[in-house]
């Protein structure tokens, strides 16, 4: 029967003999010092796979924010892009500008050509593109993109076949219309005749309850009495626009005469004479349509009405303290009672559109 060995504890000495020779065999040096070699593998794998998804992040985190930021400049109208110009539609909104100097457009050509477009022009995305191909209606910048426009026909150079602009958000009409008159307002002074005719288009196309809103908002700015001349040129551009040859040649005064006898019924005999002559520049217009506002503003009756002339016209101007009469048969009267002050409008010429247009102008004129 063979011998049994007997076990002994190990010393101290022993273990960490053992011990200093499991490390031995099983270090690799470096990081993970101490674990077996498959451990030490793992540990590298997972600590460069926790490096690669930490930079993945952060570079994917950068772009969402890029992105986003520029989603964010491009719906708030602070993109510059660079759009051909066959997708702008120049005449998307009826412009305020009637007449453009040629020596002006010359000078911005050779501006344009000698030191790039420092502006930008803006615009804004159409509803529909349609058939010709235009993507963007024009919003400002008229005069520039005419340029451009110019010279790409002369050079056929690849530089112009493009401009820079900025994608404005799609406005509502009126402020469409006002940012319009803004610019030009600012950077080329408009005639009075321009103003009044886009005061009326900008109220025939929807985009103001009427005429008298259109002046109101449109040159919200400017003071009563350069409201009060645009009303005037409004009712010249309503009541003759389509007759007038040289209408832009109109001075504030000649305006405001012209304005006044229309006020008094002057508008058979005046599309009357202008259709009988052929006017070659403005002063000469003046000189066919003067003596008709003359006749008018002697008080004269248009002949061309027919009838026997009043031996007795109505007085007009202030009848009593508290009634006044215009020229024009309306007759105003103020009283008062427990409420505060009324006042009353009597006469055939008065109408919903004129009772809108005096709300419209007592509202401005209480404003703050």
């Amino acid at each position: 029967m063979a011998k049994r060995r007997r076990l002994e504890t190990p010393s101290s000495a022993d273990l960490d003999r053992i011990e200093a020779e499991f490390r031995r065999e099983t270090s690799q040096g470096g990081p993970g010092r101490g674990l077996a070699p498959i451990a030490q593998v793992a540990a590298d794998s997972a600590t460069q796979a926790h490096a690669e998804d930490v930079d993945a992040r952060a570079s994917r985190a950068k772009s969402e924010a890029d992105a986003a930021r520029l989603h964010a400049a491009e719906e708030s109208g602070l993109l510059m892009v660079e759009i051909p110009l066959e997708e702008i539609n120049e005449v998307a909104m009826i412009r305020d500008r009637m007449v453009m100097s040629e020596e002006q457009m010359q000078e911005m050509r050779y501006s344009i050509a000698a030191h790039g477009l420092r502006m930008p022009i803006e615009v804004f995305e159409l509803d529909r593109p349609g058939d010709t191909g235009h993507r963007y209606g024009l919003l400002s910048g008229y005069r520039r993109l005419l340029a451009v426009k110019g010279l790409y026909e002369l050079t056929e150079a690849e530089k112009y076949a493009r401009i820079r602009a900025i994608i404005r958000p799609r406005a509502d009409a009126d402020a469409a219309f006002v940012s319009m008159v803004e610019e030009n307002e600012v950077r080329a002074e408009l005639s009075h005749f321009e103003r009044g005719r886009i005061a009326v288009i900008a109220g025939q196309q929807g985009a103001f309850a009427n005429t008298e809103d259109a002046v109101n908002k449109l040159f919200a700015s400017g003071s009563k009495a350069k409201r009060s001349k645009v009303r005037s040129f409004a009712l010249i551009f309503e009541e003759l626009g389509d007759m007038l040859e040289f209408p832009e040649g109109l001075t504030e005064k000649r305006g405001l005469r012209l304005s006044t006898a229309l006020r008094h019924g002057a508008e058979a005999s005046l599309r009357k004479v202008l259709s009988d002559h052929l006017p070659s520049n403005a002063d000469e217009e003046w000189t066919v349509i003067e003596p008709v506002i003359l006749s008018f503003e002697k008080g004269e009756t248009d002949k061309s009405r027919g009838g026997r002339p009043r031996s007795n016209p109505m007085k007009h101007g202030w009848i009593d303290s508290k009634t006044i009469r215009t020229s024009s048969g309306i007759t105003i009267r103020r009283a008062t009672d427990s409420k505060g002050h009324i006042l009353r409008f009597e006469g055939r010429g008065i109408d919903n559109d004129i009772m809108d247009s005096l709300m419209l102008e007592i509202q401005a004129l209480l404003e703050k």
